[in-house]
């Protein structure tokens, strides 16, 4: 899988995608990260890849022909016309179900958006997908991008170790996960639930079941409208709800 990443400050992104897991991911050829400074493709004396917006108004806006020369330069490399996604306030809001989407895209674009965004000729004309991370404003894209490669890339075949570590992790089934403990078993006084340490394997997913609805239950109620919860599910929900009153 391959991202190409159109940005005003490449520098910001080895500093965070080239170490831990997917830093590792890169080294083993699982997946391919280039970083490509929007200046480069201006043709302005100065690379000044914004200017003001018609009919005024503040701040500036970022032109429509490097973004272009952006995407088509690139692409022009590739075996398969890339996805092309721009990170935007605007967008819909990213999760994990969008993560899994992106894993159907061998090539994906990410034009990290800046200012009071960009020319409207490129979200017509170029962009697939606008994605947004909430409802909160940064300053711009970079961030953004990081989250969206992070998220997707570690559900890349091969980069985490385990499948199953994130097949039961939050937001995977619609809920979040159950607490976790380690070592020590004991530590201020605070015990590990005796039923971690038991060794019933039954007992404990039975546990950890009844802990992820409570805990989805608590603290993102939200989720429980959207999660496919199933027969026992719903009654473990139902003597949370009893519980709680």
């Amino acid at each position: 899988m391959r991202f190409d990443i159109i940005t005003l400050f490449p520098d910001m992104f080895e500093a965070v995608l080239g170490v831990s897991i997917i830093g590792r991911a890169r080294n083993a050829g699982l997946l391919d990260l280039y970083f490509h400074n929007l200046r480069d493709y201006s043709q302005d004396k100065h690379k000044r890849v914004d200017d003001y917006p018609y009919g005024g108004g503040l701040g500036m806006v970022l032109k429509c022909e490097p973004i272009f020369s952006a995407v088509e330069s690139i692409n022009e490399k590739l075996d398969s016309k890339a996805h092309v996604v721009l990170m935007s306030p605007k967008g819909k809001t990213f999760s994990q179900s969008i993560a899994e989407e992106m894993l159907n895209y061998k090539n994906i674009i990410i034009i990290c958006g800046h200012y009071e965004g960009v020319d409207q000729r490129v979200v017509d004309v170029l962009v697939d997908e606008e994605i947004s991370l909430g409802d909160f404003i940064l300053t711009g894209g970079e961030i953004a991008a990081m989250a969206i490669v992070d998220a997707t890339a570690r559900l890349i075949p091969g980069v985490l170790k385990e499948k199953e570590s994130y097949e039961v992790e939050t937001f995977n089934n619609g809920l979040l996960e159950y607490p976790q403990y380690t070592r020590p078993a004991e530590f201020r006084g605070i015990k590990v639930p005796d039923v971690l340490l038991s060794g019933h394997h039954e007992n404990i997913e039975k546990w950890r079941k009844y802990q992820s609805i409570k805990e989805t239950f608590l603290k993102r109620p939200d989720l429980l409208n959207r999660a496919n919860l199933t027969e026992e599910e719903q009654e473990i929900l139902e003597q949370i709800f009893e519980e709680e009153k």
